[in-house]
């Protein structure tokens, strides 16, 4: 369940006449300064928050695009939260998440990624990535192509890796 909090009014703005510019490539609706909190049962999942979010509807589809700056809070059963931020990011109508542009993740341990596109898949509630990465944390700093991870950074895996560690 999606809701929204702290939205505040669209603009009507427009630098386009709207005949030069389809249906499809406007969106349904915008707003600034938004907040999108997934909840399930009353527990809070997800905080999504952007300078500005542009609905997107096709048919039956739906899509989220936030720009401005992104912040998503991935919440684990424990309360404990994973952040992500990145310049801009697509919410889907089936939750997943996408953020480009200066991906960085932080765990609750430490954990830092850092990339420039990841997608988090809401079925799994994994987080993937094809691009150059670099993870780091207290004791080593790994790169490499892609990965994969669940939300909490505790179990990942690192395509195409190469890095440094300190021994004891």
């Amino acid at each position: 369940m999606f809701s929204a909090v702290g939205c505040s009014a669209p603009k009507k703005e427009s630098r386009m006449s709207a005949a030069a510019v389809s249906a499809k490539e406007m969106p349904a609706q915008e707003s600034w300064n938004v907040t999108l909190v997934v909840s399930d049962n009353g527990r809070t999942k997800t905080i999504v928050s952007a300078r500005h979010a542009s609905e997107y509807r096709q048919g039956e589809k739906q899509e989220i695009r936030l720009d401005g700056g992104l912040s998503v809070q991935l919440f684990n059963r424990d309360g404990d939260a994973t952040l992500i931020t990145a310049g801009r990011g697509i919410v889907h109508d089936n939750h997943d998440i996408e953020a480009f542009d200066n991906v960085v993740i932080r765990s609750a341990d430490g954990t830092v990624i850092r990339t420039e596109h990841i997608w988090r898949t809401s079925h799994d509630r994994m987080i993937r990535s094809d691009k150059y990465v670099t993870i780091s944390g207290p004791s080593r700093t790994i790169r490499g192509y892609g990965f994969e991870s669940d939300e909490a950074m505790k179990h990942y895996r690192i395509f195409h890796a190469s890095g440094e560690a300190l021994s004891k």
